[in-house]
């Protein structure tokens, strides 16, 4: 600890302390710095350093012990209130207020000594002058608390009746107490109302927006407002991650995370702070928080997961059954405490309602990486329909349902037929019906079917029914291709084929069985195309497009109302469509794919045509008709249904994220993105393809300027984008992204990192744009986190870049950066300088060399333009530069002979901009008017008034000139208003010359 020797090294220490994070560590430094202060043997000093160790214990998990610090500080002012000055007098009286929220928080606290204290505050605010608002406020928490509804009410109405004056509240945590009562009595939209101007930033402080984003999660989703749920929780949660003392408002987040699906997450947010679950400094917090862990480990024994391995007390292992037992008995006892102390059962009530809680959403998606808790295995439903009067499972009506489904190519057709195969266990079936239920057994193995489906064939043929057989057999031989075996398939099917074909032409089977053949050998000449490697042979595409147009004749005009042909026919149109698309003819193929997908709907079969709606999609993409990209799109999600695996989903949405994106639909993309990792994450594929999708709806977040939400599903993507699997410019761009965000969100330090990590990566690129950029914004992120040095020499490596490109711009604005920085910095740059205003200077001056170098060999008037116009802002950084440099305590003529050297500059930069004409009218007039105040401090008034007049007129030209498009209002009112501020100095000035 620096060493404390006297009050301003004591004030300094505590301004320090009040800068970290909040915690024990942050508390037990303001106690040494207490007894730091007892040895300065400063009355005020003590009373300074006992108020930050108030407010250090208030702002952390150990609020109960505010109190000794509070009633010696009390007891000083009874006894000498003339050792407190008017700051300490008002935080005093400010922290009565602290006190009466701490009681209430302590149930060892008796109610009468809580409104003791209540009195007690009522009493010292009217000596001191105070407005009742406080005082009303206090005893509206106090009855709210204890459940006197009535009582709430009228203290709520006074409060609001009061004045405001400066113990009132700040309007942030005002808001936030009002709209929380409103969401207690079920009034969420009046709640959200209230609490508008907060989560809009109009009203903040140190605890603001962050609880009233934690309060609104379960109101937005009674109120179906979803959307604004999840973007309050990735925002709100951001907030209070950090923040120790916010445990009510994490306890909010978790419970948002039981009531929307989002058990895994609730998990990871559990695992993120274990001290919460035994932390007694604040009971009513650690109330809420186990309340909402008994809901969340609740949620997981009703999903069959009471089992499962859960965050917890530290000493010992948890399952979710066990903590819900453990949480709900703590939460319990401590919830009676306080009715004891109360004499109500207000607070058991409140609790064991929260803990009751039913999910308001089956799944909200949040777009960060969560990966839900497996399911535990349910054994399929066991066949509903049963022969009347009995348990057993109707085989008649079994068959029936299995034979519909399959006829009409309905999905579960497979899992029906399993049905019956069960039911049909010892029972005496028909040839036929064992055929159907091997066939079927058969389509449900895939690649290891073709020996199954032999065994339909004989049955089919026992049956009496021999073109099935020959399809039977067909099929197997295409099993035999997907399982790699082209070749042995060929050979398999060349039987069928002739015999099918023969046995047709003798009206001993029909066209669906002779089409089942035909649509067999077809696909299996489809598969020697699709596993092709390189260039497909001339003589495989022959091959197949003979198959295909022969099957087509076969079919086409002959479907009828058979499901089975007209999808025969859809498939035998999707298939050319590949062949012609492989062949070189794009449009043709996606002309192809457009009508098997609208065969396929047109039939009934809607979940057929996903598969070839995605494929138009990716034609259409490539040959630039993003409109019918789009609306195959949407066809193939709206088709798919609820038949989509998850990751034929993800990948449907990603896409569609990406074309709607690229039209500017930024808020639409991120809907569809946050759909494509939600499913991605339900596929199992969170890592790989969930990570891309995150990747993209963090860009969609960072379009529309959602900062904070975009941060939380940035950093998640992070953690699963590797360059071996997404490319290392995919992390690069989440990292910039994120640099971006954090930047916006005032967390420099973190933006710096994650632009000096992409700028490394992006340092071994062959194009070093990239490289530059970053290295030039983790620069600026540096200096804003007060890092000058670093900042320095990254701005002197984006420098070094910027001139290797030859990219003037960036390099006249990294020397002006540098130069900036080294008027801040005691020694400038690390360069060997001693003084920072003269390594200030020289950059300054190389930036307009650097700009007036190029000028000499612009070679067309638009970059000559652009040329000007950055001369012209440095010659006007250059002045405003030397005007800061002057120091108090240089002699007269030093600072005199520095700021002439800034006027010339400045008068430069307004020539520069006068050469520009109207479109420089802007920096013209800032300039003119930078220039107009050093005049008048050099002693010029009649000058600066020419200055003044010069923008005036300035002005009232433009608004002449037809062609004048008035630019910005705010501006030319905030130019014209400072003109006058300045004509009117100067007037003044020469008046007493005169």
């Amino acid at each position: 600890m620096t060493a404390i020797t006297d009050f301003d090294s004591l004030r300094r220490a505590m301004a320090e302390n009040g800068e970290q994070p909040e915690g024990p560590a942050r508390n037990a430094r303001a106690e040494l710095l207490l007894a730091e202060a007892e040895k300065l043997n400063i009355p005020l000093a003590v009373i300074e350093a006992l108020g930050h160790q108030l407010k250090v214990y208030n702002y952390s998990s150990e609020k109960d012990r505010m109190f000794v610090p509070f009633a010696r500080l009390l007891r000083m002012w009874d006894e000498r209130p003339e050792d407190f000055d008017a700051h300490e007098t008002h935080s005093l009286h400010w922290v009565f207020k602290w006190m009466s929220a701490g009681m209430l928080d302590q149930p060892h606290v008796p109610l009468a000594s809580v409104e003791k204290w209540l009195g007690e505050m009522e009493h010292r605010y009217r000596l001191a002058g105070h407005s009742e608002r406080a005082v009303r406020g206090a005893e509206f928490s106090v009855a709210a608390h204890v459940g006197d509804g009535k009582r709430a009410e009228r203290a709520f109405a006074a409060w609001l009746a009061a004045d405001r004056d400066s113990m009132a509240d700040c309007h942030a945590c005002e808001l936030q107490g009002q709209g929380w009562w409103r969401a207690e009595q079920g009034r969420d939209a009046e709640a959200l109302e209230l609490w508008a101007p907060v989560l809009e930033g109009a009203y903040t402080c140190a605890h603001e927006p962050h609880a009233a984003l934690a309060s609104s999660l379960v109101p937005l989703l009674r109120l179906g407002r979803l959307e604004e749920a999840r973007a309050h929780h990735l925002r709100g949660f951001r907030l209070v991650r950090a923040m120790e003392s916010m445990r009510g408002a994490y306890a909010d987040h978790v419970e948002f995370c039981a009531l929307t699906g989002n058990e895994a997450r609730g998990l990871e947010l559990l695992a993120e702070r274990p001290a919460y679950f035994t932390d007694e400094g604040q009971p009513r917090s650690r109330l809420d928080f186990l309340s909402v862990v008994v809901l969340l480990m609740e949620r997981l024994s009703a999903l069959g997961l009471g089992g499962q391995q859960v965050p917890g007390p530290a000493g010992r292992e948890w399952t979710a059954a066990d903590l819900a037992v453990h949480a709900r008995g703590e939460a319990l006892a401590l919830a009676a405490r306080f009715d004891e102390r109360n004499g109500t059962s207000h607070i058991s009530e409140r609790a064991r309602a929260r803990m009751a809680q039913e999910p308001l959403v089956e799944r909200l998606p949040l777009g960060v990486r969560a990966i839900r808790p497996p399911a535990p295995a349910v054994a399929p439903p066991a066949p509903l329909t049963a022969a009347e009067g009995s348990g057993a499972p109707d085989l008649a009506a079994l068959l029936a349902e299995a034979r519909r489904l399959s006829d009409t190519l309905q999905p579960h057709a497979v899992e029906a037929w399993a049905a019956v195969a069960v039911a049909a266990e010892g029972a005496e079936l028909e040839a036929r019906d064992r055929a159907e239920i091997a066939d079927h057994r058969a389509m449900g193995l895939g690649a290891e079917g073709a020996e199954t489906f032999e065994q339909a064939a004989g049955l089919y043929a026992e049956a009496g029914d021999p073109g099935e057989a020959l399809a039977a057999r067909a099929r197997g031989a295409y099993v035999r291709a997907l399982a790699g075996e082209i070749d042995e398939a060929l050979a398999a099917v060349a039987e069928p084929y002739d015999r099918v074909l023969a046995l047709y032409a003798e009206g001993g089977t029909e066209v669906r069985q002779t089409a089942g053949v035909l649509m067999g050998r077809a696909r299996i000449l489809m598969r020697r195309v699709h596993e092709a490697e390189g260039p497909v042979a001339e003589r495989a595409l022959t091959e197949a497009e003979r198959a295909v147009r022969e099957l087509l004749a076969l079919v086409e005009g002959r479907a009828g109302d058979d499901v089975r042909l007209v999808a025969r026919v859809a498939e035998g149109h999707a298939m050319l469509a590949e062949l012609t698309t492989r062949a070189g003819d794009a449009q043709t193929g996606a002309e192809l794919f457009a009508r098997a997908a609208s065969e396929f709907v047109g039939a009934g079969l809607p979940w057929f045509a996903v598969e070839y709606e995605a494929k138009l999609a990716g034609l259409a993409h490539h040959l630039g008709d993003m409109v019918e990209a789009e609306r195959a799109l949407r066809a193939a999600l709206e088709h798919g249904g609820r038949f989509l695996e998850p990751v034929g989903r993800a990948q449907l949405y990603l896409q569609l994220a990406e074309v709607v994106g690229g039209r500017g639909e930024a808020g639409e993309a991120a809907e569809h993105a946050l759909e494509a990792a939600h499913w991605a994450d339900e596929a199992g594929e969170g890592p790989a393809f969930g990570a891309w999708a995150r990747h993209q709806l963090g860009g969609f977040l960072v379009r529309q300027g959602r900062w904070a939400e975009a941060a939380e599903v940035l950093e998640s993507a992070l953690a699963d984008l590797s360059a071996e699997t997404h490319g290392d410019g995919a992390v690069v761009q989440t990292q910039w992204w994120l640099g971006d965000c954090l930047s916006e969100l005032g967390e420099h330090r973190a933006a710096a990192e994650r632009r000096l990590q992409a700028a490394e990566t992006a340092r071994h690129w062959p194009e070093q744009h990239d490289h530059a950029t970053l290295a030039h914004l983790a620069a600026e992120s540096l200096g804003q986190a007060g890092l000058h040095a670093d900042a320095d020499r990254a701005y002197a490596r984006a420098g070094d870049l910027w001139r290797s490109l030859g990219n003037v711009h960036g390099l006249v604005r990294s020397l002006r950066a540098r130069a900036w920085l080294a008027l801040r910095t005691e020694d400038g740059p690390e360069n060997g300088r001693a003084d920072g205003a003269d390594a200030a200077r020289e950059l300054m001056a190389g930036a307009v060399g650097a700009c007036a170098d190029a000028l000499e060999t612009a070679d067309d008037e638009e970059t000559r333009l652009r040329l000007v116009f950055e001369l012209g802002h440095t010659r006007r950084q250059f002045g405003d530069l030397l005007a800061r440099s002057a120091t108090e305590d240089a002699d007269d003529d030093s600072i005199r002979a520095v700021m002439e050297e800034a006027l010339s500059q400045m008068s430069k930069a307004v020539a520069v901009f006068v050469s520009l004409g109207d479109t420089a009218l802007p920096p013209r007039t800032g300039a003119e008017l930078a220039a107009g105040w050093l005049e008048a401090d050099l002693g010029r008034p009649s000058r600066a008034a020419a200055r003044a007049r010069a923008v005036l007129r300035a002005y009232a030209d433009a608004e002449s000139d037809p062609d004048f498009e008035g630019g910005d209002e705010e501006t030319v009112r905030a130019r014209r208003a400072e003109a006058e501020q300045l004509l009117q100095a100067a007037e003044e000035a020469a008046t007493e010359q005169g």
